[in-house]
């Protein structure tokens, strides 16, 4: 029988190593959570914020890959409206109103625009009419000068049934009968593209300061004096940009002009004036672009020219990349000519063709506008400052002789 304490109530059974077993933890209620079991207040909140901070990235991320192209057009339009803004604010100070002032600049490029594009065109038809026509004179002369080299005996009858019957002909052609809705649509869209960005120029260049009343209303007195310093540094950068880019188009024309005019090639004058615009303001293929077209007519001449051509065109290229456009540019822009190639690398690499074309007069205003908050020191008189490597100067060729005659 066990045994009992006074209360009645039977006495735990004695440990065999004299100790007393821990007293047993009650049991929790019927209904009511551990220690652990329950979820914080806060979590449900931090889950929601979470979820929420996604879901506003993936649709942020997702508008702004969707509106990529118009926020494009927008910076061009607004880069063409400071290259303007001289000219229309010249003609507003002379009292007439700037909406006005802005369509007549407008028109004015669209009117020079439209005129030499008529003009190339036609030349450009013609000249693709003369190829047609002559054709077979041009094919004769080659398979006479292939029968004479190779010992060969081709007839222009034999190539041309071959060329005709040939499958590549045929293929050729079902891809370009399949491809004119892709060339429609890229025309349509491009010519879309052109209209919103001449918009949205007009715009900025019209409301230019109501814009800036806009943007100053919501800055500090001290912040929009910074604003409009920017903004002018900007219209001042981008103009002379243009500036230089006018110049160096000038010149290609003049000397493109000179060497088609030699040959005997015609239109030279209007091919003069394409290979100067089409190589300085179509960035990254427009020096293709521009010299393809003059080798085209002066192959109607003389395939030689053509030739001839296109090692000019190699030629002056490396001479304004390495020469005239690093001078042009540091003299109207202000900027060294390694930080503007460097620029145009890096737009080309960020926004393609957008990107090389406004990134020199962009670097050159974000280093004008910071240049204003470098604090610049007096700089010390030391030969290491001018590039020698002791502390006095450096002895030429001749001293060095002398002195060892002298030690001698």
């Amino acid at each position: 029988m066990a045994p009992t304490d006074e209360t009645g109530q039977t006495a735990p059974h004695a440990s065999p190593f004299a100790t007393t077993p821990p007293p047993r933890s009650p049991l929790p209620a019927e209904g009511a959570a551990g220690p652990g079991a329950h979820m914080p207040r806060w979590l449900p909140r931090a889950m929601v914020l979470a979820i929420s901070l996604v879901a506003a990235f993936q649709l942020g991320n997702w508008a702004f890959h969707q509106l990529t192209g118009l926020l494009l057009n927008v910076l061009i339009a607004f880069f063409l409206a400071l290259a303007i803004e001289p000219a229309v604010s010249r003609m507003a100070d002379r009292g007439m109103r700037r909406g006005l002032a802005t369509f007549l600049v407008f028109f004015g490029l669209a009117i020079a625009s439209a005129g030499f594009v008529t003009l190339l065109g036609s030349m450009l038809a013609g000249q693709i009419i003369k190829m047609v026509e002559g054709f077979p004179e041009y094919l004769d002369s080659v398979i006479n000068w292939v029968n004479t080299t190779f010992h060969t005996e081709l007839r222009r009858v034999d190539v041309q049934e071959g060329l005709l019957h040939s499958d590549w002909l045929r293929k050729y052609a079902q891809n370009s009968a399949a491809g004119v809705l892709d060339v429609s649509a890229q025309v349509l869209g491009g010519l879309f593209r052109l209209l919103t960005i001449a918009l949205f120029s007009f715009y900025f260049a019209a409301d230019g300061p109501r814009l800036r009343r806009t943007i100053c209303s919501l800055l500090p007195p001290a912040r929009q004096a910074e604003v409009l310093r920017a903004w002018e540094i900007a219209v001042d950068k981008t103009g002379g940009y243009l500036y230089s880019r006018g110049l160096m188009a000038l010149v290609s024309g003049i000397a493109h002009y000179v060497l088609l005019q030699a040959l005997g090639v015609p239109y030279a004058l209007v091919l003069g004036v394409w290979v100067g615009l089409v190589s300085q303001f179509i960035p990254t293929i427009g020096t293709y672009l521009a010299g393809a077209l003059p080798m085209l007519i002066a192959f109607t001449v003389d395939p030689w020219y053509a030739l001839w051509v296109l090692v000019f065109v190699v030629v002056y290229q490396q001479f304004e990349n390495y020469m005239l456009q690093p001078k042009l540019t540091a003299r109207t822009v202000d900027i060294h000519p390694a930080v503007a190639f460097g620029s145009v690398i890096a737009g080309t690499a960020l926004l393609g063709a957008v990107g090389a074309l406004i990134a020199i007069p962009a670097v050159a205003t974000l280093q004008a506008f910071l240049g204003a908050y470098v604090k610049r020191y007096a700089v010390t008189d030391d030969p290491r400052v001018h590039g020698h490597r002791g502390r006095g100067p450096v002895p030429g060729l001749l001293d060095r002789a002398r002195r060892l005659w002298r030690a001698r």
